[in-house]
Parts: C-alpha cells; sequence; structure tokens
C-alpha cells in the first residue's frame, strides 16, 4: 500500500510547513526539506533571549513530531514539473508540492541544529545579563516583545528603541501603538520614532550614530528587524519563475484555495503567500488547515473541485506581549492593554498549544 501513496514534498518546516507535514504524513508519502533539523516557535524567541529555558521546549526536533515523514536537511535549489533538486544535489520526486519558506533573519545566518540555536540563544542571554544598558533596533512587535521582555526581567536596564516609523507595531491600528508606547515610557524605555540607524557589520557597541545624527550609548544592541524573503530558488524553477510577484511572494489563486496561481498540484502558505493581509504566524497555520484538506481530498478524488477556501483576514488582528504578564491586543471587540490580553499569550507564547498541535506534550 506504501507504495501507491502520493508523494508530497513541503519546503520549509517552520509553521506552516510542520503543520502541513505533520497533518499529512498519514495519508502521503512526505518529505519535508528544511535546512533546520528543528522547528522554531517563534513566538517565543524574544522570551528566550531573557529566558534560555524555554528554548528547551520551543525548539522541536522535526524527528520529535514527525512518526512517518522523511526529513532532507538541505535548502532547495530549483523546482521542475516532477521533482525538487536539493543544494545537496538530491532529486527528489513529487506529486503535490508545498512551499512554506517564509521569512529570514538577515543576520545572524540561521542556525541549523538544535543544539547551534540553544549556544547562540545562550549567548544572546550573556551579552544581555552583562549589559547595563541595550539598545534595540526595529520597533515592530519583534522589537517591542523583546524590550517588554527586558524591562520586566530586568527593570533596572536601561533599553532604548529606535524605528524609522512613525510609530510602533505600525501592523496594528494607531490605538495599540498609543498603548504600547505609553505602558513602554512608564517602565523608563527610550522610544526614538522617524530615525534608523544603518546596519552593517562594523556596528559594535557602546557608540551608536542614528542616520539624523544622534548619538546613542548602549552595551549591548539587538537586532529586531531585516528579514527578508528567500525568492532566489523560486525565480531559479521553471515552473514556479513566472508566479513570483513583484514583492517577492508567490501569486496564489483568487479563489483561496492556497494553491499557486495556476498550478494545480503546488500549494504555499505562510509568509511566501500574495494573500493580502498582515504576514502572522497564526495566519499561517490557518492556511497549512487548507493546504493539508485540500491536499487530503485531491488524494482521495485528483478532479475533485470543491475545495476548501482561505479568507484572508482584512482587519489585521494581533496580540504583542509585554513580558510575562501583560499585553496588548487589538481584537474585534477592541484594543486593550492588560492582563486580560496576557492570558491569552504572555504566560506560555502559545508554545504548549503549537506542541499540542504536533501531538507532543505542552510542558
Amino acid at each position: 500500500m506504501a507504495e501507491n501513496l502520493k508523494k508530497v514534498v513541503v519546503v520549509g518546516g517552520g509553521i506552516a510547513g510542520s503543520q502541513v507535514a505533520k497533518g499529512l504524513e498519514d495519508h502521503a508519502d512526505v518529505t519535508l526539506i528544511d535546512p533546520k533539523n528543528f522547528f522554531d516557535i517563534t513566538y517565543a524567541r524574544m522570551r528566550a533571549i531573557v529566558d534560555p529555558a524555554i528554548a528547551e521546549r520551543s525548539l522541536v526536533l522535526h524527528s520529535d513530531y514527525l512518526k512517518k515523514a522523511k526529513v532532507v536537511e538541505s535548502s532547495v535549489e530549483s523546482a521542475a514539473a516532477t521533482e525538487v533538486v536539493t543544494t545537496s544535489g538530491e532529486h527528489i520526486p513529487y506529486d503535490y508540492l508545498v512551499i512554506c519558506t517564509g521569512t529570514l533573519f538577515q543576520s545572524p545566518p540561521e542556525r541549523t541544529t538544535k543544539l547551534e540555536r540553544i549556544e547562540e540563544i545562550k549567548g544572546q542571554n550573556r551579552t544581555l545579563m552583562e549589559a547595563e544598558s541595550v539598545l534595540i533596533i526595529g520597533g515592530g512587535p519583534v522589537g517591542v516583545e523583546l524590550a517588554g521582555e527586558i524591562v520586566t526581567d530586568f527593570p533596572d536596564k536601561k533599553v532604548t528603541i529606535i524605528s524609522g516609523g512613525d510609530r510602533l507595531i505600525e501592523f496594528l491600528g494607531p490605538k495599540a501603538s498609543r498603548k504600547c508606547e505609553k505602558w513602554l515610557h512608564k517602565k523608563g524605555v527610550t522610544v526614538i520614532l522617524k530615525d534608523k540607524i544603518d546596519v552593517n557589520d562594523n556596528l559594535a557597541p557602546p557608540n551608536f550614530e542614528t542616520q539624523k545624527h544622534v548619538e546613542l550609548k548602549a552595551d549591548a544592541h539587538f537586532l529586531a528587524t531585516g528579514k527578508k524573503l528567500p525568492t532566489k530558488w523560486l525565480e531559479a524553477s521553471e515552473i514556479l519563475k513566472e508566479h513570483v510577484a513583484v514583492n517577492g511572494r508567490l501569486k496564489m489563486e483568487a479563489s483561496g484555495t492556497c494553491q499557486v496561481e495556476g498550478l494545480q498540484n503546488v500549494f504555499a502558505a505562510g509568509d511566501i503567500t500574495d494573500f493580502k493581509e498582515i504576514k502572522q504566524g497564526y495566519l499561517a497555520g490557518k492556511h497549512a488547515a487548507v493546504v493539508v484538506e485540500n491536499i487530503k481530498k485531491l488524494i482521495a478524488s485528483p478532479d475533485n473541485v470543491k475545495l476548501s477556501t482561505y479568507k484572508p483576514l482584512n482587519t489585521p488582528l494581533g496580540i504583542v506581549s509585554l513580558g510575562r504578564v501583560l499585553a496588548v491586543s487589538q481584537m474585534p471587540f477592541g484594543t486593550i492593554l492588560g492582563r486580560l490580553a496576557g492570558l491569552l499569550k504572555s504566560k506560555d507564547l502559545f508554545v504548549g498549544k503549537t506542541r499540542e498541535a504536533l501531538g507532543l506534550k505542552a510542558k
């Protein structure tokens, strides 16, 4: 029977890719291709810098949650109509291809093993512990959450956030930004907006200068900006290069089936899609659920035209943690900052929930 299973190749082992591989491994011959040997629950990244112990739960080996799927530790170099070619030279055939490559941090390079990533986190923690003052470059959710974690666990540290935006966490509405900035000011955080620091290899403490020539001093700095789309291999692929949008994302079917435009057996989920919505982890999970359902339908009946659809989120919703207890949230019923929002995310940062979704123990 196993010989007759359809072959599914999933490229990328992040939030979307891990869920697709897990959801299909009992229904198909699944291969997950990822340069890392682990799934990084990114919601917990900022907490890990102040509390490295969480990394043991938030970094999950692919081999721990995948019981049947094969894992190929490599990147994809190109994709043809029936196979993908990895940078390690493997030709892996597929009946269905699922692209979940997400976004990458430009600096430092992503670590490829769980042990390397844990050592990196411990190094970041040592840097933080030794610093009396910290500069955070970037005022999006990553920068704000890191500031919140630091001032909650280490209230005596002087923290500065610099952002080129007009306000913090611009993916949410102005009300959320105001509440967040007010809370940070109360915690002694200096917030600098509409200015930037050029990020280059020479950037190092203690002296920093902004583009507006403001001089800043800090014992340590953390980058909370600079993510990029890994589109080079898409543009080198004969079946995909015509489906890459100007912004580097994949053009998706307007019907919302999570298929790449014009390709019936190629799907995508997560940040690489050009769905008109803010790119968020929980939405990547929703894309993944649609992909799993539709591939299962197509395996059962290849001519199935009643595929499930995903409707992009028109109004951004989100929760930004502010330490271990509080959070600011933008929901359909309103925008709040407090313990109620914190109960939804801040205590465990969805780590337990994500682990359970992969069939693992929450703790």
